[in-house]
Formats: C-alpha cells, sequence, structure tokens
C-alpha cells in the first residue's frame, strides 16, 4: 500500500512539472508566420541603411596582437568629427579603407543586395563559400525604436554573440547564408608562432557584414535573436579549411567549374525558385559537382576514377592512392634529417588521356602527367585511367 502511494504521489508530481514546462514553453515560444520575402527584404534594407547612415565605426590598428582591427560601433552625436558608415562607399576603388561594397544575390525569387565593410582584404587565400574558416567574430541584430514624446525614432543594435579566440573551423554551408555570401570576399592572414607555443595571425582579412533577415535567421530567430532581425558580424579571417562535401576525392574548390568562387545546390526550390542552368555540373543532370559523386555521368564514381592504377602509387608516381590536382616535387630539405620531404612529392598529377610521342621512328600514345592545369573533373569521359592505347608503330 505504501509503495503503491509513493507512486502515484511521484506521478502526480512529474505531471505537475510537465504541465509547468508547458505552460513556460508556450509563453515564452511564439511562431511567427512566414512574410512574403520581397516585402521583408524591403523593411530590413531600410533598417540597414538607416543604420549606415546614422552610425559611425571606429577601428583598432594594433598590429601583432589580437585586437588588432577590432571595432567599436556608436550612432553619431557630433557629424563633424563622425562620418557615418555609408559614406566609405567613396573609397571603393580606391587604395583607401574602410571602403563599404555591396553586392547582389538572387535568392528566394528576389535579389538581395547586401553590404559589407571591408577593413583589410587580407594577404592569403580566399575561401569558398563552401569551406571552412577559422574566424573571430561579434555578432548584432538590429530593431527600429518608434518615435515616442521624449525620443526620436532611431534602430537599435543589440549583442548577442561573440568568440576571440576561435579553436576551430566553421563550415560554412552550416551557418547563415550572409557568411558564405561574404566570406569568399575576403582574404586569409599568415600564422606567425609566438615564444609561448601559440599562434597568432597578422596581415588577415577583416570587415563587418550587414546582412538582412533573408540571409540571417528569417522567421526562425535563433537563441535570443528574434525572428525577422537584420543581422551585424564584424569579423577577422584568420585561415581556411578546403572541404569535399559529397566525399568524391575532389575538393569543392577544384570542382568550382566557372572559378568564380562560388558554388550552389539549385536544387533547393526555396533558395531558387528560378534555377539558372548551373555552370558547375560537368554532366547536366541537376546536381552540382561539388554534391555528385558522378561528376561524368557515365556510371563510375569521381572517386574510383582518380584512384590510381594498381602499380603507380609509389617510387616515379608519388606516395598517394589518388591522383592530385597538380603534380608537385619535393626536394629533401638536408636541414631536416629525421624528416624526408621527398616522400610526400607527387611528380605526376592528372593524367590526360592521349599524348603523342615520337621516338626512333615509332608513334605512340601516352598518359601525360605533367602539363599543369589538369584538374580532376577534367579527367574524360568516356576513357577510365586504368586505360591505355597504343598506336601501332609507322613503317
Amino acid at each position: 500500500m505504501n509503495k503503491f502511494k509513493y507512486f502515484f504521489i511521484l506521478l502526480i508530481a512529474l505531471f505537475a512539472l510537465v504541465s509547468c514546462n508547458k505552460n513556460n514553453n508556450d509563453d515564452d515560444f511564439q511562431v511567427e508566420p512566414l512574410r512574403d520575402f520581397a516585402t521583408q527584404y524591403a523593411t530590413d534594407k531600410a533598417t540597414i541603411e538607416g543604420y549606415l547612415n546614422t552610425h559611425y565605426i571606429i577601428v583598432s590598428e594594433s598590429p601583432g596582437n589580437v585586437e588588432d582591427m577590432d571595432v567599436v560601433i556608436d550612432s553619431i552625436e557630433d557629424p563633424l568629427t563622425q562620418v557615418p558608415i555609408m559614406s566609405y562607399k567613396a573609397n571603393v576603388g580606391t587604395a583607401v579603407y574602410p571602403q563599404l561594397k555591396s553586392k547582389n544575390v538572387d535568392l528566394h525569387g528576389i535579389t538581395y543586395q547586401y553590404y559589407y565593410l571591408v577593413l583589410r582584404e587580407g594577404s592569403g587565400e580566399s575561401p569558398m563559400n563552401t569551406d571552412g574558416v577559422l574566424a573571430s567574430y561579434s555578432g548584432s541584430y538590429l530593431k527600429d525604436v518608434a518615435k515616442t514624446d521624449k525620443n526620436s525614432a532611431y534602430i537599435k543594435a543589440t549583442f548577442f554573440e561573440q568568440l576571440v579566440y576561435p579553436q576551430s573551423f566553421t563550415d560554412l554551408t552550416g551557418v547563415v547564408l550572409g557568411w558564405s555570401e561574404i566570406f569568399p570576399e575576403f582574404k586569409t592572414g599568415i600564422a606567425v608562432g609566438k615564444d609561448d607555443g601559440n599562434i597568432s595571425y597578422k596581415d588577415f582579412g577583416a570587415g563587418v557584414m550587414f546582412i538582412p533577415s533573408g540571409l540571417g535567421y528569417y522567421n526562425t530567430g535563433k537563441g535570443s535573436i528574434p525572428s525577422y532581425s537584420p543581422l551585424v558580424f564584424s569579423f577577422k579571417l584568420y585561415k581556411l579549411q578546403r572541404l569535399d562535401h559529397d566525399g568524391d576525392g575532389v575538393l569543392d574548390v577544384d570542382e568550382d567549374i566557372n572559378g568564380d568562387g562560388y558554388v550552389r545546390d539549385y536544387r533547393n526550390t526555396t533558395l531558387y525558385p528560378n534555377a539558372p542552368v548551373n555552370p558547375d555540373d560537368t554532366d547536366k543532370d541537376g546536381v552540382a559537382d561539388f554534391i555528385d559523386i558522378d561528376d561524368d555521368g557515365d556510371g563510375y564514381t569521381t572517386l574510383l576514377e582518380i584512384t590510381k592504377p594498381t602499380g603507380e602509387v609509389g617510387g616515379a608516381f608519388g606516395p598517394s592512392k589518388y591522383f592530385p590536382f597538380e603534380a608537385f616535387a619535393v626536394e629533401d630539405d638536408p636541414t631536416t634529417p629525421n624528416i624526408n620531404e621527398a616522400l610526400n612529392s607527387e611528380p605526376r598529377g592528372i593524367p590526360s588521356f592521349l599524348k603523342t610521342i615520337t621516338e626512333n621512328g615509332v608513334t605512340r600514345n601516352e598518359y601525360d602527367y605533367t602539363t599543369p592545369g589538369r584538374k580532376k573533373i577534367h579527367l574524360d569521359k568516356d576513357h577510365n585511367t586504368t586505360k591505355v592505347t597504343t598506336i601501332t608503330a609507322k613503317k
């Protein structure tokens, strides 16, 4: 009897706890209806441009220190000494920084114009929109505050998150669209070893991005960020990580056929209701190469096609199991006797199908492993790399 009474009381308490949590969640969580993208973008654009016209920026220049390119953005109180961020549009095309640039992207059936402030372009490589980035950042969201009897209308920026010391790479396909659109416009920095064993970066790309909600969290919001909020991120791009999203042995950057730094999955009809012909789709099957395991559509996976034939691993062919993007030779460094750098060399790259060679009156075709500029996507559709065609000798 006592045991039954104990479980009965426990059941009632559990029910009360669940009911309490449900009521709290109902009070805190509100589902926002999906707004028209064009209408919301017009609202966001007005908010962002209003912010750019009424706020100024202070940039910390401290080369070699983590504070380098830190920014403070505040509302203009003295127009004579505090110039609006929007005024930096005039610096575009010059050697003067900051520069406020803008770019258009077609998503959701409309054309978004987004702004980004270039504090420093960077000195290394630019990431793809699907690469990983090692970056620090500080984020805020914008909100229009209505006029009252005591105060004029203004635009309020609310801080929500900051990362000063990034420890891992962020895949640009897993964050807001604004990041994947804007980071490719910047370059990485140079890693510098410090006496304490840590690494600092110099000459890295740094900027501020101003993102309409359609390139942010839109109707979902996130954490403390309300739905339909334009976002502002200041950031520093230290390093990049090339990624291979379909695992076919070819990095996304090498599957960017038109070389514009962006690859896109136009099968997403929400993002691309008016999708163009994909310039990065070799076999035109509707699946972009960076997510297509059979890029040329010949029924053989790309990973199989770029695998070196048996007997062509090691020695003069290089240590990799797969054909490298480009052949590269490394000489052993005599100053590092415990490391044989030559073991990492790849003296042969992607094979071209035919190369005509004539020796002693005999003409034959061989693979060309050494001509530069051969990408893995250039492997011939109708020929497996294990095949060799020989032309009979001339008589």
